[in-house]
């Protein structure tokens, strides 16, 4: 992969992030379950805060980064995805947000893949890794609400 090609990953990568902090953010304002509103308040400044580390590997360069590895129950991976609609139930707004962070992991996984330099295949695996992250938040409550325990 060449620098002009990284570069120009990355910064669709940046589109990806800011596409999604503005999905989460409209959410968050639509959702009338409080706690639902603020899972979704917060993944909208991850991805805000996703945009911005993107932005330095474009100004920088491929650096180091340090995240822990998140789980992939795979949870919704096969579930259909609801139409965006104003009446949105709350489930099929977390099946909507699963899908979006699936793709966003499944694109940097294969990027880590196609990637020949070690620090580019780092940052693309490291970025799989965060999006994994938020997929696993969405899917515990996706858990807790479509399927909820009855003692």
């Amino acid at each position: 992969m060449t620098r002009s090609e990284f570069k120009k990953i990355i910064a669709n990568a940046i589109k990806a992030e800011v596409a999604a902090n503005k999905f989460y953010s409209g959410v968050a304002k639509k959702a009338k379950d409080a706690n639902l509103r603020k899972l979704f308040q917060e993944l909208a400044g991850e991805e805000a805060q996703h945009k911005l580390t993107l932005k330095g590997y474009l100004a920088k360069g491929a650096a180091e980064l340090q995240f822990s590895e998140s789980a992939d129950y795979k949870v919704a991976d096969e579930l259909p995805t609801p139409p965006l609609t104003p009446d949105l139930k709350p489930v099929d707004g977390l099946v909507i947000a699963i899908k979006n962070e699936l793709a966003a992991m499944q694109m940097y996984t294969q990027l880590a893949k196609a990637s020949a330099d070690k620090a580019q295949k780092k940052v693309f695996q490291e970025l799989a890794s965060m999006e994994r992250g938020h997929k696993k938040k969405l899917e515990d409550l996706y858990t807790n609400m479509a399927f909820p325990e009855a003692w």
